[in-house]
């Protein structure tokens, strides 16, 4: 009975809920309840849903805190001014407290002027734009905060869509719990796109009115407060009467909300709309061919964009500090322009061979032509008619000229028919002011590359690699590969002095042959002239540029050695065959000018560059190319001790004497050689002529104990210059144009002789010693010089002054007929001086 009793019994637990729990029963009956708890739940579980389906996948907020907006990259020259600027956006990153307070409120009562009190989101500006899309077929409107624009700017995409502006809403209330109010109005107004490729309010001021921010009016403020929607509809000439419809009315708002009086916001909207047609420009982009090149260097380091890296030349906001000499780089363009020029002159004019539509749209389409005129005061133009004796040109700024026949009548190049009648509407040219009208102008086919190198450092000072970087971006400075011709004989004497030979030694100028082998048999070598001078001084033989005694004393010292050294000397890597002594293999005018600035600095390794260091945003060196330490040159005050200064790290790649042996004869050249045209410079100058065979390339590389210049001129598809071209005649012309521009004003400074050089006094032409005479300065071709010998090397032998005197009147009425020649063997060395 027990059993059965207790196996039936039942218990329930209940939690004492005292007074609540009645309640809630009570409450939950009623149905009206129910509705209710469901009203409530469906926001709360439609949130979720929304959290589930679009922002799970969002970017974090916390990114803002570190985000780096793209900034371009700015360089500067040798004097520490910037010279040109990379760029895709032009924009200028500012602080929150840099921005005018004004500027501020203009944004806001313009795009949002609840933006200081919702949390991210305009609930009520959001129904209103609801209602509109649904009660509308247009274009869907929105209700963006500035919030959600800098979510979308910076963390989405442009996407017009219900979805992306779900993922701004989200991302918005992100934002609002990391960043200030401030930090999102910063990054806000620099990253806000405003038309005319500006990105940023700083940026934009300068696109429209040329002013900083800081300078602009309140109705300047306000029209830049209306572009964030749609920059386009604003910012034409045609458009400017709904411009200033727009700008009054951010006005209006301005005084509604407070920010400015009655009278402020009437003076501001009587105000015109001001804006200019394009900034003028605070960097000057300058540099063709050197600044192509700096770019090419940055890339390769650093990427190109914020995909490449945190560096990006069009991103990362570097500061790149450059070798670049602003005057140098102008007089080396109008030293290798005019060159080219006086090589062209007489030849007729060349059709450039471009051409566009002048239907419609010319005039962009003439400014995105691969077409650079050159000179500053040249002008890229396309013919747009023609009729009688004139033809009508239009120019890139979109206004027009005229061409007369007359200033036009210059045979067109390989016709004798006036270039005039060639002419055909589309056709692009170069033309220049003549008066009221324009002449027509020939741009040269030849072309060529410079150098102009620092000789202690190898820094670039400039460098010019054709006509004009828009016509062609190949720099032949850098990349073109030629034939030095008769530029690299002194790498051969160099290797023969260190194999025991010296400026004063004997070598045959006569006919001279060798084996190359069954397949190829004997190759005999000869001057120009088909004369032959005898034996001669070593000095003799490079100041003349003789080709016999050069590849006699190839053959002599071995090919081996001179090809090692011509390696050491960053030239080029050579096979050893004989040819090579005479410029056959192929080289760059950067590697022949670097060469010479080692032979310049004592034999002592310097490396061309072009880019001192490079800073990045922030001002932090990430990359330098002097890396020798140096303790103390960042002392805040001098500590009365001596000068601190770096390490030296220089390589000597050649025997310092040989080096100098090699220039103090690479001076004769320029006193009595091929090259003495530049004896009128007077001053200190080494150099050396060259011309290849053809001739197809004619060179000059030279200069003074500071800075060294080479210099090539040759066609691109290598071809014959013309038998008359010599390096003489074409090549030292340049340089000495760019000297006289650059260097006659600096002090004379002597090349130093290093330590061990023995001064003797020899008779030129024999090479002996001499004694009873002395030499003198006056006359650049006096019978007795100061040569460099290296220790125990110096003539043995030795001349009389009276035997000297008696040579020197027996061959005078020679030396006088030789002079008058029109082909001597000077200008066979200038035609030939290269090959066979």
């Amino acid at each position: 009975m027990t059993e059965t009793s207790n196996s039936s019994m039942r218990f329930t637990l209940r939690r004492d809920m005292g007074e609540i729990g009645p309640a809630l029963r009570r409450l939950w009956a009623h149905r009206w309840a129910k509705i209710a708890a469901v009203l409530l739940a469906i926001p709360i579980l439609a949130y979720i849903a929304l959290w589930l389906v679009f922002a799970r996948g969002l970017p974090s907020a916390e990114t803002l805190l570190t985000y780096e907006p793209a900034l371009p990259t700015h360089v500067r020259g040798i004097n520490g001014e910037i010279v040109q600027t990379y760029a895709r956006e032009r924009r200028v990153e500012l602080e929150y407290e840099e921005y005018p307070r004004q500027m501020i409120e203009a944004f806001i009562s313009a795009e949002d002027k609840t933006f200081f009190q919702h949390g991210g989101i305009d609930y009520p500006g959001i129904i209103r734009a609801i209602f509109t899309n649904l009660t509308s077929s247009g274009r869907p409107v929105g209700a963006s905060t500035i919030t959600q624009q800098v979510a979308k700017n910076l963390l989405l995409s442009n996407e017009l869509s219900y979805t992306r502006k779900v993922k701004e809403a989200f991302l918005a209330r992100r934002i609002e719990d990391v960043l200030t109010k401030e930090q999102i109005l910063e990054l806000y107004l620099n990253q806000i796109f405003l038309g005319r490729n500006a990105y940023g309010v700083q940026a934009a001021a300068r696109a429209y009115f040329d002013k900083d921010v800081d300078d602009l009016t309140l109705a300047e403020m306000a029209y830049l407060a209306i572009l964030p929607k749609a920059p386009n509809n604003y910012n034409r000439p045609h458009q400017e009467a709904r411009a200033i419809a727009r700008r009054n009315w951010a006005l209006g708002e301005m005084e509604r909300n407070g920010f400015i009086t009655a009278a402020e916001r009437a003076e501001a909207q009587a105000a015109p709309l001001g804006i200019i047609n394009g900034p003028r420009e605070s960097v000057e982009n300058v540099g063709g061919y050197y600044m192509e090149e700096v770019r090419r260097l940055l890339v390769s380091k650093f990427g190109e964009d914020i995909e490449d890296g945190p560096h990006g030349v069009y991103s990362g906001g570097l500061w790149v500090r450059t070798s670049y000499n602003p005057e140098m780089q102008k007089a080396a363009e109008k030293a290798f322009r005019d060159g080219l020029m006086r090589f062209a002159g007489g030849k007729g004019w060349r059709d450039p061979g471009l051409s566009i539509d002048v239907s419609e749209g010319w005039r962009n389409q003439l400014a995105a032509a691969p077409f650079g005129v050159g000179y500053d005061d040249w002008r890229a133009a396309v013919v747009l008619s023609k009729e009688g004796g004139s033809a009508t040109i239009g120019f890139t700024d979109g206004s027009t000229g005229t061409l007369p026949a007359s200033a036009a009548d210059m045979p067109k190049r390989g016709t004798g028919t006036p270039a005039f009648s060639f002419l055909q509407p589309g056709m692009i040219i170069a033309v220049k002011r003549n008066g009221d009208s324009y002449a027509l102008r020939s741009i040269p086919e030849v072309s060529g590359g410079m150098v102009v190198e620092e000789v202690s450092t190898g820094r670039v000072l400039a460098m010019q690699g054709g006509w004009d970087v828009r016509e062609s971006v190949f720099n032949r400075a850098t990349q073109a590969k030629r034939q030095p011709g008769s530029t690299f004989k002194p790498i051969v004497y160099s290797a023969a002095l260190d194999s025991g030979m010296t400026p004063a030694s004997i070598i045959v100028d006569g006919p001279f042959c060798v084996w190359q082998g069954a397949g190829l048999g004997q190759k005999c070598f000869r001057n120009y002239s088909g004369r032959n001078a005898g034996p001669q001084t070593m000095r003799w033989g490079l100041e003349q540029s003789r080709n016999l005694m050069t590849v006699r004393t190839a053959n002599q010292t071995g090919m081996e050695r001179i090809t090692r050294l011509a390696k050491a000397l960053g030239v080029g890597d050579y096979p050893n065959y004989i040819s090579i002594s005479l410029g056959a293999g192929e080289t760059t005018v950067m590697q022949m000018t670097n060469a010479f600035a080692i032979l310049a600095n004592n034999g002592k390794e310097v490396k061309p560059t072009m880019i001192d260091y490079i800073q990045d945003r922030h001002g932090k060196v990430i990359y330098r190319t002097d890396t020798r330490p140096c303790e103390g040159c960042d002392a805040p005050d001098w500590d009365g001790k001596p000068m601190p200064r770096p390490p030296l790290r220089t390589k000597q790649l050649m025997d310092p004497m040989t080096a100098y042996q090699v220039v103090h004869m690479l001076e004769g050249v320029v006193t009595r050689g091929t090259a003495q045209r530049l004896r009128d410079l007077d001053r200190p100058l080494f150099g050396k002529t060259g011309t290849t065979s053809g001739p197809n390339d004619v060179w000059f590389i030279g200069g003074t104990p500071d800075i060294v210049t080479g210099v090539y001129v040759g066609y691109d598809r290598p071809r014959s210059l013309g038998g008359w071209a010599q390096g003489g005649r074409i090549a030292a012309p340049i340089f000495e144009e760019f000297a006289r521009a650059t260097i006659v004003d600096r002090p004379k400074v002597q090349f130093r002789a290093p330590a061990g050089i023995r001064w003797v006094r020899i008779d030129r032409r024999s090479g002996r010693k001499v004694f009873g005479t002395w030499p003198t300065g006056e006359d650049p071709k006096a019978a007795v010089i100061w040569e460099a010998f290296k220790p125990e090397t110096e003539p043995r032998r030795s001349i009389r002054r009276e035997q000297i005197a008696e040579r020197e009147s027996a061959t005078a009425p020679v030396r006088r007929a030789t002079a008058t020649r029109q082909a001597d063997d000077s200008d066979f060395l200038q035609r030939e001086g290269g090959i066979y």
